[in-house]
């Protein structure tokens, strides 16, 4: 979800109102979509492992917005249905975010309209790296110690704000994913948007390497 502090410096904001909007105005109408779609899995990458680097008032001001977002959106994507998960290594939050999401977890691992994957401290690499030592302890194959085990890999990642990369978005896991790429900024990135992505994204032919 690229181009929040672009948009935000345009709109005479400081970064965080960029991340603000985001989370108040484009992401439950983008989960109710996929709802309205049959769609069942959308992860959004919300923090990176690289995003601890950025300005400490930013980094500051969005756990602030992690904890509001767990205390006032979370319930209300619960009630529509949605089952909640989270990857990412969790350790490195405070204890009051790490029992906050253990309690949406919880909360929702009944649900089953769709699952909402929130990637935050979330990076490829880092992903990869604990798996293989996860392994190496547990015996189990490198898969299955991914933080997204027993989820289908993506079948379409869609980057907003220009750029061009993954960035090391699920490097295991979008092997064979559809890619598509906007101009357009996260805080403008609508619901009609989003459409204009699954339209194309239908129109394309997956062969799988066959």
């Amino acid at each position: 979800m690229d181009g929040n502090r672009r948009w935000a410096k345009k709109q005479g904001l400081n970064a965080v109102g960029g991340h603000n909007f985001v989370v108040d105005k484009i992401v439950e109408p983008i989960i109710e979509r996929c709802g309205e779609l049959g769609i069942k899995y959308l992860t959004l990458w919300a923090f990176s492992t690289e995003n601890w680097k950025r300005e400490e008032s930013e980094v500051s001001g969005i756990m602030q917005l992690f904890k509001r977002a767990l205390m006032e959106k979370m319930n209300s994507f619960i009630k529509k249905g949605a089952r909640l998960k989270m990857i990412g290594d969790l350790s490195k939050f405070s204890p009051e975010l790490q029992e906050g999401m253990a309690k949406a977890m919880k909360d929702s691992e009944m649900n089953d309209k769709i699952t909402v994957t929130l990637a935050i401290n979330y990076g490829g690499r880092d992903e990869i790296y604990r798996a293989i030592e996860k392994s190496k302890t547990s015996g189990k194959q490198l898969e299955e110690c991914l933080d997204t085990a027993g989820m289908p890999d993506p079948d379409l990642i869609i980057r907003t704000g220009g750029e061009q990369r993954m960035s090391g978005f699920m490097m295991w896991q979008s092997a064979y994913s559809e890619l598509y790429f906007t101009e357009t900024l996260m805080p403008e990135f609508t619901v009609e948007k989003f459409d204009e992505a699954i339209e194309e994204f239908k129109g394309r032919q997956r062969r799988f390497g066959k």
